[in-house]
């Protein structure tokens, strides 16, 4: 049996940020209830219930008008549970979805009535089981959708893509800071890679799950001059995310969500490039309207 992977904080404190109307957190799972979503046998975690309610009360108390339910890698490659969701909740949710490999044209497109705007893939050294780019096929149905590809790198690897990805004709959405380690500064080479792939103008990137980059505590301090170069490189390329739950973060302090979007207060302390990045960008990005 996988680990039961710990709850979020139950208590998210209202940010001291004064959040813009219609922002958008861009990064959350949703899990449950059990008894109708079972986990796919290999995955790496269980986790209790973790409802579209829960996920709308924390809205309404961070100031968010809309998220985005990434699927994690609690139900494998099943669309099912991100589609049940986006059905019942239009007005609250978008998705991005982890396909399965041989899915149908006719399947993207219900998808993308649904509110499905991309498809993720990640590095190898995520899981072999997850959609790699190396799914020819599949990317190519993605592209044809007009959807973006979200992309979780591993560590240092993001330059071992870099032409991949830019050679998709669509647009490209890297997870959490591309995972690059927090340690590194931003003078190593997968950071340079990352803003080289900005100038593009094809490349997004998601100011999301600092605790991926860094095994810091809260704040996670060393992120933080990472993601001030970022916002001074690419405002107009960023979106925030706050990845709650917070699967696998067993042995370690559970943020509080409140606290995490306050740090857009010290990532991008200019008003106009927070508007950006929670309003505008994610507009634009997952085709709000």
């Amino acid at each position: 049996m996988p680990p039961l992977t710990p709850p979020p904080d139950a208590h998210p404190r209202a940010p001291k940020l004064g959040v813009p109307a219609g922002a958008v957190d861009t990064h959350i799972h949703l899990f449950g209830p059990a008894s109708h979503y079972p986990f796919h046998p290999d995955s790496k975690y269980v986790s209790q219930d973790i409802l579209p309610e829960h996920a709308i009360a924390l809205q309404d108390t961070l100031g968010l008008g809309l998220s985005i339910v990434v699927s994690g890698g609690g139900y494998g490659r099943s669309y099912q549970h991100l589609a049940d969701v986006l059905r019942r909740f239009p007005d609250r949710f978008r998705g991005v979805a982890l396909l399965p490999e041989h899915v149908s044209k006719d399947e993207i497109a219900m998808l993308d009535r649904l509110g499905v705007r991309g498809a993720r893939f990640v590095s190898p050294q995520h899981g072999a089981h997850f959609p790699l780019l190396s799914s020819s096929d599949l990317l190519e149905r993605v592209v044809a959708a007009g959807w973006h590809v979200q992309f979780y790198p591993h560590r240092t690897d993001l330059p071992n893509f870099k032409d991949q990805l830019l050679s998709l004709g669509t647009d490209i959405v890297l997870d959490h800071f591309a995972h690059i380690p927090a340690e590194g500064g931003v003078s190593q080479p997968a950071f340079r890679c990352l803003l080289e792939m900005l100038d593009s103008g094809r490349v997004w990137v998601k100011l999301s799950g600092p605790m991926r980059c860094t095994a810091e505590e809260p704040p996670y301090p060393r992120v933080t001059p990472l993601a001030q170069a970022l916002v001074r490189h690419a405002p107009d390329r960023l979106v925030w995310g706050s990845d709650w739950p917070h699967v696998n973060m067993s042995g370690r302090t559970m943020p509080n969500d409140g606290d995490l979007i306050d740090l857009l207060l010290d990532w991008a302390p200019d008003e106009i490039a927070r508007h950006k990045i929670l309003v505008d960008n994610p507009r634009k990005l997952y085709r709000l309207t």
